[in-house]
């Protein structure tokens, strides 16, 4: 019923006044349409077709807009009732909006609000915000706006006590001022991404490596193009234009693996070349080259048939057309004749590769299909050779680096078969897998692998980033998240792993782990990050929340064969997991299990991601499980801001070196998260209250990291129907100094933010340079790089 989009942003007086009647006068034509699309011939609605009419679900509010709008207490509502009743709410003053605000909250109508119609009030709130509380805290967040607003004590809330509450909140005055129109707003088309002007100061700032390389890659082509041809051009006008397309495709069906070289790419992401080239463009531009290469070779082939067909016409050729085209026998090419039959084969084989590899296919559950067809490039170059003469050389350099990343990678990844130890099923289907760290595996932060489990699928190989920091040294975190057909076996394979039947001898079973994880006297574990563990956090989580602290292995498992742990096992497993500064929060089997899943990885493969620490002032925008690069580089942000604290030894006062290493330049962060629905914050909530915690203890303006937090299912202040939730939940937040909605000390603001006052804060600031990071839906991203062109930020974006 309520738009969430950005919060609206007055203006100066004059031209609020404007904006607020246009507003409502739109708005009242379009409940005037609803009304008589609904009412029929009596000319009268109910409260079902009240409902449906004003987009109104929750019961409640339904009931109390109709009962009110009932003037004549009849049942129905005519036209002219709704009028009358919306007018005064469009031009009446603030006290009339406020007296219709408290007439919705006093359900009996006795004049006074008592604490049960209170809380009736906030938990219809809670509902309409997609919100779900314990019984508890509902209590809580009622008893705090009540004894706030009850300042005589008596036990009930008059309206001159609501009127003088809402006058301690500026911002929800402000917002029912404003215009009617916020009241029952009716659905909007969400606004299309504005697009960036082209080649303008802001847009070179942000694509000036990408452009340069834009344009030197089609004066190549020119050149390559006017050489060939012009070489030619005694044979006619088709000749020198198959020859052009073909020296321009000799580069091009070479240099097109190069960009997908990751280990090579992850090489040049550490040097000074990362500043020039767009390398995080490489799929693009690989796309790109793709769509170049199919264009070239239809105009080649389409320019030597005109060739076969005049030659053929004016008798200059003995052979047919279609043994010209399709035969080794007029001799065609160097090697037998086979240049006009490798063609052919090599234009099928390529129409085959980019009709798999569209998005369409890709994204609809039949990834293999792209995969396989995929590796239709290995024939392709051998066609090549055979088809034209100096393809080889061409590909002698591509080809060797090919061939040998494709062998250390084959190498690296099948040396040893590593384990998946433990999994925990986390809200919206994510699966969170933790693998034993190989011996030699060093990464960075934000660095990506491919995940191989035959048990799965033999062949497949996927990429998900890292999300556990390069400092812890035992495992390697991955949050996978349900979406295609292999991330949802996974997920359900798990799920479906029996926690307690595995075999008769289950309690001997339980012993010898437990003999056999059984530490060596003297070593005592090491957590990545110690302190409690964010137990109750998030008000609805019944789920696993992940702790952060470093999983400390034991010996290898016993036996070869992949399964999962039963219960009992997983209680005998369980005190050597986490530190005793931060144990282990309790987890139902079901969700929380050790196992032995035999897996392969292949990399780490460098991201964007790797500039952050570069980066003087970073802005971290995470949407959904977009989260999951972030999360490694925050657990390393705060390893390494802890490892620059200086404690004196005489009065322990600790302070912040300001002395920076060279991989770290940061002087602020700003983390976004941006989530639909509360159980998606359970994901890492105990991660970034470790961060909190770490921050409290340092002053405020030494502090290097700053939360915000976004739930984009809530209903704003700007809702009547969210007022007096939002009211109580600040109060709450300011009275136990932490969020109901997460558990952490910054506040969940309702609805998505406001990009234009946030990049305002960032730019007021005066950090250093701010650059962008974002990891989410394409979407936003194009919303977010519009906006970064405006304000001269630099945006890079992580490719899913």
């Amino acid at each position: 019923m309520s738009s969430q989009g950005d919060p609206a942003q007055p203006g100066p007086e004059g031209g609020r006044s404007t904006l607020s009647a246009e507003e409502d006068a739109k708005w009242l034509q379009w409940v005037t349409r609803q009304f008589e699309a609904i009412a029929g011939e009596d000319r009268e609605i109910n409260l079902q077709e009240f409902k449906a009419a004003l987009n109104v679900k929750e019961s409640f509010f339904a009931e109390r807009f109709f009962a009110l709008f009932d003037s004549d207490k009849s049942g129905t509502i005519t036209l002219q009732e709704l009028q009358e009743a919306l007018t005064l709410l469009i031009h009446g003053g603030p006290m009339d909006k406020l007296k219709f605000l408290f007439q919705v909250y006093d359900v009996d109508g006795n004049g006074s609000i008592d604490a049960d119609e209170l809380r009736t009030v906030l938990q219809s709130c809670l509902r309409e915000s997609a919100l779900s509380l314990p019984a508890e805290k509902l209590d809580q967040l009622t008893l705090a706006l009540f004894q706030s607003a009850d300042r005589d004590g008596n036990g009930a809330i008059t309206f001159d006590e609501l009127r003088d509450e809402l006058q301690r909140f500026p911002g929800v005055l402000e917002n029912l001022t404003i215009s009617a129109a916020h009241w029952l707003t009716p659905p909007a088309a969400r606004p299309r991404p504005r697009r960036p002007r082209l080649l303008t100061p802001a847009y070179w700032h942000n694509h000036r490596s990408l452009l340069l390389c834009l344009a030197a890659y089609a004066g190549l082509h020119v050149l390559l193009f006017a050489l060939a041809a012009s070489a030619h051009r005694a044979l006619g006008a088709s000749v020198m234009v198959a020859k052009g397309c073909g020296q321009c495709l000799n580069f091009d069906c070479s240099f097109i693996a190069v960009l997908m070289f990751r280990r090579c790419l992850t090489w040049l992401r550490a040097t000074w070349l990362a500043q020039v080239l767009p390398l995080d463009r490489n799929i693009q531009f690989h796309q790109l080259m793709g769509y170049v290469v199919v264009g070239l070779s239809l105009v080649h082939t389409v320019a030597h048939v005109v060739n076969f067909a005049l030659q053929v016409h004016s008798g200059a050729s003995p052979f047919q057309f279609w043994e010209l085209l399709l035969t080794t026998r007029p001799g065609i090419g160097w090697v037998h004749g086979l240049a006009s039959p490798t063609g052919v084969a090599l234009l099928l084989l390529l129409l085959l590769m980019v009709a798999c590899a569209s998005a369409c296919v890709r994204r609809s559950g039949h990834f293999e299909v792209f995969y396989w067809t995929h590796l239709a490039y290995l024939p392709m170059w051998l066609l090549l050779i055979l088809h034209g003469p100096n393809f080889w050389k061409w590909l002698l350099v591509p080809g060797t680096l090919f061939f040998l990343e494709k062998a250390v990678g084959l190498a690296a990844s099948r040396m040893q078969a590593l384990r998946i130890v433990e999994v925990n099923l986390l809200p919206s289907k994510v699966t969170h897998l933790l693998i034993r760290r190989p011996p030699l595996f060093h990464y960075r932060p934000g660095d990506y692998l491919y995940l191989n489990v035959p048990t799965i699928a033999r062949y497949e190989w996927h990429p998900f980033t890292i999300s556990s920091a390069p400092e812890q040294k035992d495992t390697i975190w991955l949050h996978v998240r349900s979406e295609g057909q292999w991330t949802n076996r996974l997920h359900e394979f798990f799920q479906a792993s029996d926690p307690v039947g595995f075999g008769p001898k289950r309690l001997s079973r339980s012993l010898r782990l437990r003999q056999s994880q059984r530490r060596p006297q003297g070593v005592q574990p090491q957590p990545v990050h110690s302190g409690a563990p964010a137990q109750g956090t998030v008000a609805t989580s019944k789920d696993a929340v992940v702790d952060l602290v470093s999983y400390r292995e034991g010996p290898a498992w016993q036996g070869g064969e992949d399964r999962a742990c039963t219960g009992t096992e997983r209680e005998a497993a369980a005190p050597w997991t986490a530190s005793s500064a931060a144990p282990a929060p309790e987890m139902p089997s079901e969700n929380h299990q050790f196992c032995n899943i035999k897996c392969y990885i292949d990399g780490p493969y460098g991201s964007p991601t790797r500039r952050i620490f570069a980066s003087e002032h970073a802005v971290l925008i995470g949407a959904g499980i977009g989260i999951t690069p972030f999360a490694s580089i925050l657990q390393s942000i705060l390893y390494r801001h802890q490892q620059r604290k200086r404690v004196c030894p005489n009065c322990q006062h600790s302070w912040t070196s300001g002395i920076q290493d060279e991989d770290m330049k940061l002087r602020k962060v700003d983390f976004i998260w941006i989530n639909r629905d509360q159980r998606a914050f359970e994901w890492f909530v105990s991660l970034l209250t470790r961060l909190e915690m770490e921050q409290a203890k340092e002053a405020e303006r030494d502090r290097l990291l700053e939360l915000h937090m976004y739930m984009t299912s809530a209903l704003g202040k700007n809702d009547m129907k969210a007022i007096g939730l939002q009211m109580a939940l600040d109060l709450l937040a300011e009275k136990e100094k932490k969020d109901s909605i997460t558990g952490l000390q910054t506040r969940t603001q309702p609805g998505r933010p406001d990009w234009n006052k946030v990049f305002q804060k960032v730019a007021a600031e005066k950090k250093g340079k701010v650059q962008v990071f974002f990891c989410g839906s394409p979407a936003l991203a194009k919303v977010l790089r519009a906006h970064c062109a405006d304000f001269h930020f630099r945006f890079f974006q992580e490719n899913f």
